[in-house]
Formats: C-alpha cells, sequence, structure tokens
C-alpha cells in the first residue's frame, strides 16, 4: 500500500505528466460540451448554453485547484496523510458535498453585490454572468500558477462586480456589500491565525512542555479532540448541509456535543491503549492527531464541495435558467447535470492540479506537525462558527492559510523569546570563555522548542558565556526566517488584495468582448 501511495504522489507532483493533465481537462471540458449539447437540444440559444457550461466546468476546475488546497494541505504537510491520499478522499468528499449538500437553488448574484433589477435584457444578463464566470475561472488558473492560496468566493464576487459595472454603470454595484467584502480580508486571516495560535499554545502548555508527555496526554488530548467534534458537528449543520437539512444554531450545537461526547469516550480509550507503548516525546502526542486529522480534512472538504460549489455552477444555473426563461433571475433552479459539472469540476481539478497547491499550504509556509496542523482545522471551524454568529464576513481560504502563518509565527515568537532569555542569562559571564559556548550554541541551533527550554535551564547551572551583540541578531534572524518563509506571505497577501479588482478589470474587457461579439 505505501508503495501504492508513494508512486501515486510521484505521478501527481511530476513534471512530465503535466501535458497529460491539461490534455484530460480539455476532455473533461470536451465531455460537457457535447453533454450539454445533448441536453439542450432544440433549445433557443444552445450554444450559448454549452459554451457557458465549459466555462462553468473551466471556473470548477481551477476552484478545486486552488481552494480545496486549505482543506487538505496541513494534514498532508504534518504527514497524517500522503499527498496522494488526501487528493482521493479531499476529491471524493467534495463531490458528495456538492452533490448531497449543494441545494436545489442558488443566489445567482452573489452576495446581493449588484442589483440585477437596473440591466436592460435577459440578453445583458446572460453576458455578465458569462464574464464574471470566466474572468474569475482565469484568475484562479494564475493565482494556481503562481502558488498563491486566492478566496475562490473573492474571485467570484469580482467577476461579477466588474461585468455588472460594465453592464449597468458604477450605480448597479451595492458598495455596502463590496466594504463587508474588504473588511474579510483582514477579519478572516486575523480570526484563523489568532485561534490556531492560541489553540497550538494551549496544548503546549497543558502537554508538550510537561515532563510526563504521556500523563499530559491521556488527560488533555480526549478534552482537544472533543472540542474539534463539537466544532466540525456544528461547523456542517450549519454551514455543510444548511441546504439539506434546515437547523437554527443552538441545534447544531447540541449535535455538535452529542458528536463530542462519543468522541471523547473513544479517544480516552483509545489514548490509555496507547499510552502503554507511546513514547514520552512530542512525537508520541503527535501521532495521536493522526486520525482527528484525516476526519478534519475530509469534514472540511464536504463542507467546502457543499458551500463553494455554488462559485462554479451559481453563475451556470442563472445563464440557464435566463436562457429558457428570457429574463432575469435573482435565484435559479439547479438542474442535475448542472450540479455534476461542478462536483466533477471540483474533483477532477483537485487531482490535476491541486498538489501545487497542497504543497505550499502544507510544508512551504512554515514546517507544520500534526499538532500544528489540528490547530490550523480547529480553528477554521470555530472561526466559521464565530463568523456567522456575529454576522462577520470571512473567506475559508483566508482563514486556512492565516491559521498556518498563525502556527508559524507563534513558533517564531517562542524561539525567539527563548533566544532573548539565553541572551540575558549569558550577558554577565566571562568573555573569554568562547569555547564552552560553541557546543552549547550547536545544541540550540538543532533544538525543537520543547528542547530550547530545557537547554536554558541548564545553561543558568553550566554558567554558559554570552554571545556577542552580532551573534545576537545573527540567531535571531536565523530563526525568525526558518520559522515562517516571509516571501510567501507577501506573494499571497499580495494576491489576496488584488483578487477582486483583477477579476473585476477581466471581467468587465470580456463582458464588452462579448456583447461586442453577440450584438
Amino acid at each position: 500500500m505505501a508503495s501504492n501511495t508513494g508512486y501515486l504522489d510521484t505521478l501527481l507532483t511530476s513534471p512530465a505528466t503535466e501535458r497529460y493533465r491539461i490534455g484530460f481537462s480539455f476532455l473533461f471540458l470536451l465531455g460537457v460540451f457535447l453533454v450539454v449539447g445533448q441536453i439542450s437540444t432544440g433549445m433557443p440559444n444552445s450554444m450559448l448554453l454549452m459554451a457557458a457550461a465549459v466555462i462553468g466546468g473551466y471556473m470548477a476546475i481551477n476552484i478545486g485547484a486552488n481552494d480545496v488546497a486549505n482543506n487538505v494541505g496541513p494534514a498532508v504537510g504534518s504527514g497524517a496523510m500522503t499527498l496522494g491520499g488526501a487528493v482521493v478522499i479531499a476529491a471524493i468528499f467534495e463531490a458528495a458535498g456538492a452533490i448531497i449538500a449543494g441545494g436545489d437553488v442558488v443566489s445567482t448574484i452573489k452576495g446581493g453585490i449588484i442589483a440585477a433589477e437596473r440591466l436592460d435584457d435577459a440578453s445583458t444578463f446572460v453576458w455578465l454572468m458569462t464574464a464574471a464566470l470566466l474572468a474569475g475561472a482565469l484568475w484562479l488558473n494564475l493565482a494556481t500558477w503562481m502558488g498563491a492560496p486566492v478566496s475562490t468566493t473573492h474571485s467570484i464576487v469580482g467577476g461579477v462586480l466588474g461585468a455588472g459595472i460594465a453592464a449597468g454603470g458604477w450605480g448597479i454595484a451595492d458598495w455596502a456589500v463590496m466594504s463587508k467584502i474588504v473588511a474579510s480580508w483582514v477579519i478572516s486571516p486575523v480570526m484563523g491565525g489568532v485561534l490556531a495560535a492560541l489553540f497550538l499554545y494551549a496544548i503546549k502548555r497543558t502537554v508538550l512542555y510537561r515532563k510526563n508527555l504521556v500523563s499530559s496526554a491521556r488527560t488533555f488530548v480526549p478534552w482537544l479532540v472533543a472540542i474539534m467534534a463539537w466544532a466540525f458537528g456544528t461547523y456542517l449543520m450549519v454551514k455543510g448541509v444548511k441546504k439539506v437539512i434546515k437547523v437554527d444554531f443552538l441545534e447544531a450545537t447540541l449535535v455538535g456535543l452529542a458528536l463530542a461526547a462519543v468522541i471523547f469516550v473513544a479517544m480516552r480509550s483509545l489514548v490509555s491503549r496507547r499510552a502503554a507503548t507511546m513514547e514520552n516525546s512530542a512525537a508520541g502526542v503527535n501521532e495521536l492527531f493522526t486520525w482527528p486529522m484525516i476526519f478534519a480534512a475530509a469534514l472540511l472538504s464536504f463542507a467546502h464541495g457543499a458551500n463553494d460549489v455554488a462559485n462554479a455552477i451559481g453563475p451556470l444555473a442563472a445563464i440557464n435558467d435566463a436562457l429558457s426563461a428570457g429574463a432575469v433571475v435573482t435565484a435559479a433552479a439547479i438542474p442535475l447535470w448542472v450540479m455534476l459539472v461542478g462536483a466533477l469540476g471540483l474533483a477532477v481539478g483537485l487531482m490535476l492540479f491541486g498538489p501545487r497547491l497542497i504543497k505550499t499550504v502544507g510544508s512551504e509556509i512554515t514546517e507544520l506537525d500534526k499538532t500544528r496542523a489540528f490547530c490550523i482545522a480547529l480553528s477554521a471551524a470555530l472561526t466559521v462558527i464565530i463568523a456567522s454568529q456575529l454576522g462577520l464576513p470571512v473567506s475559508s481560504t483566508h482563514i486556512a492559510v492565516g491559521g498556518v502563518f498563525g502556527v508559524g509565527f507563534l513558533r517564531e515568537y517562542l524561539k525567539s523569546n527563548y533566544a532573548s532569555q539565553l541572551h540575558k542569562i549569558m550577558e554577565s559571564h566571562d568573555p573569554g570563555e568562547q569555547e564552552k559556548l560553541r557546543p552549547f550554541l550547536d545544541d540550540f541551533r538543532n533544538a525543537s522548542l520543547e528542547q530550547m527550554e530545557r537547554l536554558l535551564q541548564e545553561s543558568k547551572k553550566r554558567k554558559q558565556v554570552p554571545l556577542s551583540k552580532k551573534e545576537r541578531k545573527r540567531l535571531k534572524k536565523i530563526y525568525r526566517e526558518e520559522m515562517v518563509k516571509r516571501s510567501h506571505l507577501t506573494r499571497i497577501v499580495a494576491a489576496w488584495i488584488i483578487t477582486v479588482p483583477a477579476s473585476a478589470i477581466m471581467a468587465a474587457i470580456l463582458f464588452f468582448t462579448i456583447r461586442g461579439l453577440l450584438v
């Protein structure tokens, strides 16, 4: 089995298979074109619907390639799942979420950002939605190529906004709604990052910084996993299956609590059995979070498929209804074929192009282990729950990536803090003892956060010599760069900021192009 997953990992990431990925994508889109051609036989403007279906499939591929990485990236980066296993699980649960819980009706004007009644006719509406869909897909394609995880919701929002302004002028836009979307650029990553860092720090204080890690894990790990079970149970009821089962927040919370109680009993039994053979180290504690991480990745994927498939099929369903009814529609029924285009497109995009962003989120921003990945997944669910109750706009992509940066910056702060303690301890000692300092620095440089704390305690007893000012600055810089890659932070934040304006500009250009070709 290990050899099979290793082969799949290699196949997914091999540059030699790039042309096959592109070729398979074209085959999928060709299949969409032909099937919709059969379905729309005899309909007016069937060619326009076939073209829109292909664009919707292309958008779904790009959502799968870019957005889904946030759900499974931390699990892969931490080693809880292989890349191949994560791709297969996420593809299944994304498609299942889209088909089972994607809903029967979808809002055609994403987020209510434009007033559809200001449009002249149904043809203008169809051109607008086609341009928005294509612009959102093109921007996601570019962001994936750059290795930047961006919000697919913001991509389609920008597309609708730009095409809407091109079709109906500046007054068509609801700028109050847009201001909330801009606010989510800050709210989402900050909330995700702070919660992930707080949970990681709590785990360090209650388990990883204790002398007897096994005993601490037996006490606290079942509670931590039970909290995750409550969060995901509530999250799925509030967001994942809201279009299938209507429940209020209290009912969703009770479902989450029931699930948490079952998981707590199961985890307490599991940890007690593992304690007999578990090593008294951070690595031993990490293994306890493997299965929770796998379930978290699957449930996040299901909820994402249920919610974000609308970014691909919403405009497509709107175009289908507008062409059938000959009128502008603000809520469109979703035919089975439209849902299948979205669901299968998500799976195809993830399997063909998702590994690049999975690696970025999972291993290139900061080093993740299963404990850190657990905190990121937990913060993602909790942030959505809190934000939904407070009426705050959030982006699942920004939350997840913010969580990754949050745990990275916490690790960086702790190491820098330990280094500062080391400097203070050493400053009063004789500078002539340089030879004693050298082996200590070697140990300190290679230490984990937990080992660093023990080294500092030992340094007090051994009276180690102080570092020079230049060496102190160098040490701090080394650890700061080691914990979080600044280049990734800059690139990702820049991509977030320009997502809405970039997709809006492209959509406006595409709207005028489409109108010019069809008038």
